[in-house]
């Protein structure tokens, strides 16, 4: 499971100057918002490509090495690349054009092109979009930069301080995560995930994308070490409980979790340990959208245990 990757103060105030821009020039429009209409502004292209197709993979790849090979002539090294890689998204500066993978569902296109569009909007990105070199190959360093990306289409998707202002407005539950789902018009995995972050810069909450938490629906290839995609840490909460296990949490839900096909599977209180030894209650409610489990935790504050009344 992944732990999203908290950026500097620095950084993200430096990325959200860059997206405020782009938000400034359309505008400032309401949700949600048009990517046609960003791809306009910065004057990008959209195409598409497929694994199983060598023409369209040659293009998308062309600028991609394996060493000291350029994988342009060779169609077939390409496509081992691509699926290898798994590559979903690509962003061509030369060309200043976005490739998204035809084969995944439109859904999936949504979220993958605001990442590139990420890409464009950050230069110092652009040497890293040409493969691997002795830079890029360290796993710290492409983690920064996927992250910045993901900061950067979050950030334009949810059209900055707008969604944070919505998500301050509201009691923090999955019932406003599923309302603001259609008012930005992004899929309810990425808005959980925005919404963790934008909710606890103050306030610990954390929330997971995961298979299904019960144990008769858990996939064959289940993993108890890896249980999930993503671990999603707000701000307060990485700063305060960074020892709770991601595996050890995702074994908690699955306790109040019902075998539901789709829909609200459960809500219960859990009992955190904060970094200096605290116990606080967490109030933690799980959906299953028939593809994932979206679970979110909220503080509710420190544990307060009944004393017994004495004699």
């Amino acid at each position: 499971m992944g732990k999203n990757l908290i950026l500097s103060s620095k950084t993200a105030a430096d990325i959200d100057r860059r997206v405020e821009r782009v938000l400034r020039g359309l505008g400032n429009p309401e949700p949600p918002l048009r990517l046609e209409d960003v791809r306009e502004l910065l004057k990008l292209d959209r195409g598409f490509y497929t694994a199983d197709d060598p023409s369209l993979a040659r293009e998308a790849v062309s600028r991609i090495r394996v060493g000291a090979i350029q994988l342009l002539r060779r169609p077939a090294l390409i496509v081992d690349v691509i699926q290898k890689m798994s590559l979903k998204a690509l962003y061509l500066p030369d060309r200043k054009r976005i490739l998204l993978d035809g084969a995944l569902p439109p859904k999936k296109h949504r979220w993958n092109e605001a990442h590139e569009i990420g890409h464009s909007l950050l230069p110092w990105h652009e040497d890293m979009m040409y493969g691997d070199n002795v830079q890029t190959l360290l796993p710290g360093c492409v983690e920064h930069v996927e992250a910045e990306a993901n900061y950067a289409a979050g950030r334009l998707l949810f059209l900055r301080d707008r969604f944070g202002a919505e998500v301050l407005s509201v009691e923090p539950n999955m019932a406003a995560i599923r309302r603001l789902h259609g008012v930005f018009g992004n899929t309810l995995s990425t808005t959980l995930y925005r919404f963790v972050e934008a909710a606890g810069v103050e306030r610990p909450v954390v929330g997971m994308i995961t298979c299904h938490p019960h144990a008769s629906r858990r996939p064959p290839n289940h993993d108890p070490a890896h249980p999930g995609r993503h671990f999603i840490r707000s701000p307060a909460f990485a700063a305060r409980f960074s020892r709770v296990s991601e595996p050890e949490l995702f074994t908690s839900v699955a306790g109040y979790c019902g075998s539901q096909s789709g829909g609200p599977l459960g809500t219960e209180e859990l009992l955190l340990h904060s970094d200096d030894g605290a116990c606080h209650v967490f109030r933690f409610e799980t959906f299953f959208n028939r593809h994932d489990a979206l679970t979110l935790g909220v503080s509710a504050g420190a544990h307060r245990p009944l004393l017994a009344a004495s004699a």
